[in-house]
């Protein structure tokens, strides 16, 4: 039987064990217990094995990012004082390698891109969540590369992606533009790229910048979130 106990006050952990060695961690940003409940169960059908941990407050979903240490950001679109958009600001900043995917109960046409543009990697509706599954494994696939880099390589990467120079990010950074330089070249040895648009289009493919960014800052517009990523970016993925 799944367990429940808390972390620091911040949220209840279940704990669900099936068949994999170590359990994935989920933090559902959520105010329904009863969703809640549906979101566990269909995971639960799935067999993976996981530990979730649930908040319902920017205070507590910050405070989670750190204490919980997620390997997946569930979230309901909008909650009583807080909604996903303000949820992905503040996961972008903490913890931005983290995949966020929204599970909503009904969405115009346009808040659907919204929230596909603001980064998230998936918009689920509450009535399909057999997809959720496929989309928390596609989500984690797409990211491994990322566990090659560093913190600092992922800061480089983002800023790149941005659109900031060498020289205004070796400011921010407080680094030489010679480290600058020698950071995006290891990014792109790590990820197999061989071109900055390809970085880009990756950084945007795993929520990085979101892609209004991309196109307020005259970027080119192959970042779309449906176009192929080169495929050198599975090499380590599928060996």
């Amino acid at each position: 039987m799944p367990t429940r106990n808390n972390l620091r006050g911040a949220q209840a952990v279940r704990v669900v064990r099936n068949l994999t060695e170590n359990p994935l961690r989920i933090l559902m940003l959520e105010d329904s217990d009863a969703d809640a409940e549906l979101i566990v169960q269909e995971l639960q059908r799935s067999r993976m094995t996981i530990m979730t941990g649930r908040v319902d407050s920017a205070e507590k979903f910050t405070a989670a990012l750190h204490s919980f240490t997620p390997d997946v950001v569930l979230s309901d679109h909008a909650l009583a004082q807080f909604d996903s958009r303000a949820a992905m600001d503040i996961l972008r900043v903490q913890r931005p390698t983290i995949p966020f995917i929204v599970i909503a109960g009904a969405l115009t046409g346009g808040q659907s891109v919204a929230i596909i543009r603001a980064g998230a990697e998936d918009l689920i509706l509450k009535p399909y969540l057999g997809r959720l599954p496929t989309a928390i494994t596609d989500a984690l696939t797409i990211r491994r590369p990322l566990r090659q880099l560093t913190h600092r390589q992922v800061e480089v990467l983002r800023l790149v992606a941005e659109g900031h120079r060498t020289r205004d990010i070796a400011h921010r950074l407080g680094l030489s533009v010679k480290t600058v330089e020698s950071h995006r070249g290891e990014i792109m040895k790590r990820l197999r790229v061989h071109d900055v648009v390809s970085l880009v289009r990756y950084a945007i493919r795993v929520g990085l910048i979101p892609t209004t960014l991309g196109v307020a800052e005259g970027l080119p517009p192959v970042l779309t979130m449906n176009e192929p990523l080169p495929t050198s970016l599975f090499h380590e993925v599928d060996r």
